[in-house]
Protein backbone atom coordinates (compact mmCIF):
# COMPACT_ATOMS: atom_id res chain seq x y z
CA UNK A 1 0.00 0.00 0.00
CA UNK A 2 1.58 3.42 -0.77
CA UNK A 3 0.51 5.43 1.65
CA UNK A 4 0.76 9.78 2.12
CA UNK A 5 0.26 12.60 4.54
CA UNK A 6 1.67 15.84 4.63
CA UNK A 7 2.35 18.95 6.73
CA UNK A 8 4.49 21.36 8.25
CA UNK A 9 6.38 19.69 11.33
CA UNK A 10 8.21 22.32 12.74
CA UNK A 11 8.71 21.33 15.67
CA UNK A 12 7.89 17.48 15.50
CA UNK A 13 6.15 16.32 18.08
CA UNK A 14 4.85 13.17 19.66
CA UNK A 15 1.60 13.76 17.45
CA UNK A 16 3.43 13.81 14.53
CA UNK A 17 4.78 10.24 15.39
CA UNK A 18 1.55 8.49 16.12
CA UNK A 19 0.47 10.04 12.33
CA UNK A 20 3.86 8.37 10.80
CA UNK A 21 4.11 4.96 12.58
CA UNK A 22 0.29 4.26 11.94
CA UNK A 23 1.58 5.69 8.06
CA UNK A 24 4.17 3.39 8.27
CA UNK A 25 2.04 0.28 9.87
CA UNK A 26 -0.14 0.23 6.42
CA UNK A 27 2.57 0.72 3.81
CA UNK A 28 5.20 2.32 2.06
CA UNK A 29 4.96 6.46 3.03
CA UNK A 30 5.25 9.35 1.13
CA UNK A 31 5.13 12.59 3.27
CA UNK A 32 4.65 15.82 2.00
CA UNK A 33 6.35 18.60 3.33
CA UNK A 34 5.45 22.21 3.35
CA UNK A 35 7.47 24.51 1.18
CA UNK A 36 8.74 27.42 2.98
CA UNK A 37 5.78 29.75 0.82
CA UNK A 38 2.78 27.20 1.99
CA UNK A 39 3.98 27.02 5.39
CA UNK A 40 2.99 30.37 6.85
CA UNK A 41 -0.48 29.63 5.08
CA UNK A 42 -1.32 26.83 6.36
CA UNK A 43 -0.50 27.13 10.20
CA UNK A 44 -4.03 28.27 12.08
CA UNK A 45 -1.59 30.99 14.29
CA UNK A 46 0.75 33.29 13.18
CA UNK A 47 4.33 31.80 14.18
CA UNK A 48 8.20 31.32 12.77
CA UNK A 49 8.22 28.42 10.82
CA UNK A 50 12.17 27.15 10.47
CA UNK A 51 13.37 26.78 6.47
CA UNK A 52 12.20 23.70 4.66
CA UNK A 53 16.07 22.14 4.87
CA UNK A 54 15.98 21.98 8.42
CA UNK A 55 12.57 21.13 8.79
CA UNK A 56 13.17 18.58 5.88
CA UNK A 57 16.54 16.89 7.80
CA UNK A 58 14.63 16.85 10.88
CA UNK A 59 11.63 14.81 9.29
CA UNK A 60 14.03 12.51 7.02
CA UNK A 61 16.17 11.57 10.71
CA UNK A 62 12.40 10.53 11.99
CA UNK A 63 10.89 8.66 9.07
CA UNK A 64 14.62 6.31 8.90
CA UNK A 65 13.49 5.45 12.47
CA UNK A 66 9.84 3.78 11.48
CA UNK A 67 11.01 2.63 7.86
CA UNK A 68 13.27 1.27 9.70
CA UNK A 69 11.42 -0.91 12.24
CA UNK A 70 8.70 -1.66 9.64
CA UNK A 71 11.10 -2.64 6.73
CA UNK A 72 9.27 -0.01 4.42
CA UNK A 73 10.26 2.78 2.24
CA UNK A 74 9.64 6.55 2.71
CA UNK A 75 10.05 10.03 0.53
CA UNK A 76 9.84 12.86 1.12
CA UNK A 77 8.36 15.69 -1.15
CA UNK A 78 7.80 19.33 -1.49
CA UNK A 79 4.25 20.78 -0.81
CA UNK A 80 3.38 24.25 -3.08
CA UNK A 81 -0.49 23.39 -2.49
CA UNK A 82 -2.67 23.02 0.09
CA UNK A 83 -3.87 19.69 -1.77
CA UNK A 84 -0.57 18.61 -2.45
CA UNK A 85 0.71 15.18 -3.55
CA UNK A 86 -2.44 13.35 -2.32
CA UNK A 87 -4.03 14.02 -5.52
CA UNK A 88 -1.48 12.14 -7.95
CA UNK A 89 -2.11 9.08 -8.75
CA UNK A 90 -0.63 5.86 -7.51
CA UNK A 91 -1.55 6.31 -3.32
CA UNK A 92 -4.09 4.45 -1.78
CA UNK A 93 -4.56 6.17 1.53
CA UNK A 94 -4.26 9.18 3.25
CA UNK A 95 -3.00 9.99 7.20
CA UNK A 96 -5.44 13.02 8.23
CA UNK A 97 -5.48 14.04 12.18
CA UNK A 98 -9.58 15.23 13.38
CA UNK A 99 -8.66 18.45 11.94
CA UNK A 100 -7.68 18.07 8.52
CA UNK A 101 -9.87 14.82 7.83
CA UNK A 102 -11.94 17.49 6.09
CA UNK A 103 -9.20 18.60 3.56
CA UNK A 104 -8.67 15.05 3.10
CA UNK A 105 -12.43 14.82 1.90
CA UNK A 106 -11.44 17.99 -0.60
CA UNK A 107 -8.57 15.92 -1.42
CA UNK A 108 -10.91 12.83 -2.72
CA UNK A 109 -13.38 15.36 -4.32
CA UNK A 110 -10.62 16.27 -6.36
CA UNK A 111 -9.31 12.67 -7.39
CA UNK A 112 -12.92 11.49 -8.22
CA UNK A 113 -12.92 15.18 -10.61
CA UNK A 114 -9.83 13.59 -12.16
CA UNK A 115 -11.47 10.18 -12.77
CA UNK A 116 -9.10 8.57 -9.97
CA UNK A 117 -10.14 6.26 -6.91
CA UNK A 118 -10.99 7.92 -3.72
CA UNK A 119 -7.98 7.29 -1.15
CA UNK A 120 -8.75 5.62 2.57
CA UNK A 121 -8.86 8.20 4.72
CA UNK A 122 -7.06 7.32 7.95
CA UNK A 123 -7.61 9.07 10.86
CA UNK A 124 -5.28 9.45 13.41
CA UNK A 125 -6.35 10.80 17.16
CA UNK A 126 -4.43 13.88 18.56
CA UNK A 127 -2.20 12.86 21.43
CA UNK A 128 -2.84 14.97 24.73
CA UNK A 129 0.18 16.37 26.66
CA UNK A 130 0.07 16.06 30.60
CA UNK A 131 -2.24 18.80 31.23
CA UNK A 132 -5.36 17.35 29.35
CA UNK A 133 -4.94 19.45 26.20
CA UNK A 134 -3.45 17.99 22.92
CA UNK A 135 0.14 18.13 21.51
CA UNK A 136 0.87 20.69 18.85
CA UNK A 137 3.86 22.38 17.50
CA UNK A 138 2.71 26.04 18.39
CA UNK A 139 2.56 24.98 21.98
CA UNK A 140 5.93 23.44 22.11
CA UNK A 141 7.04 26.85 20.06
CA UNK A 142 5.37 29.02 22.46
CA UNK A 143 7.41 27.30 25.71
CA UNK A 144 3.84 25.70 27.16
CA UNK A 145 4.77 22.04 26.91
CA UNK A 146 7.66 20.08 24.91
CA UNK A 147 7.51 17.64 22.03
CA UNK A 148 6.30 14.59 24.43
CA UNK A 149 3.85 16.97 26.28
CA UNK A 150 5.44 17.45 29.63
CA UNK A 151 4.16 20.74 31.10
CA UNK A 152 6.88 22.84 31.18
CA UNK A 153 6.79 25.88 33.79
CA UNK A 154 9.71 26.99 33.46
CA UNK A 155 9.37 28.39 29.98
CA UNK A 156 5.96 28.93 30.42
CA UNK A 157 5.31 32.09 27.85
CA UNK A 158 8.58 32.22 26.69
CA UNK A 159 8.12 32.15 22.95
CA UNK A 160 10.69 30.74 20.41
CA UNK A 161 12.05 33.55 18.26
CA UNK A 162 14.00 33.75 14.81
CA UNK A 163 17.72 33.49 15.41
CA UNK A 164 19.35 36.25 14.13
Amino acid sequence: MNVALGGTFDPIHDGHRNLFERAFELGDVTVGLTSDELAPRTRHVERYVRPFAERKRDLEAELARFAEEYGRDFEIRELTEPTGIATEPGFDALIVSPETAEGGARINEIRREKGRDPLELVVVDHVVAEDGERISSTRIVKGEIDEHGHVTPDREGREATRPE
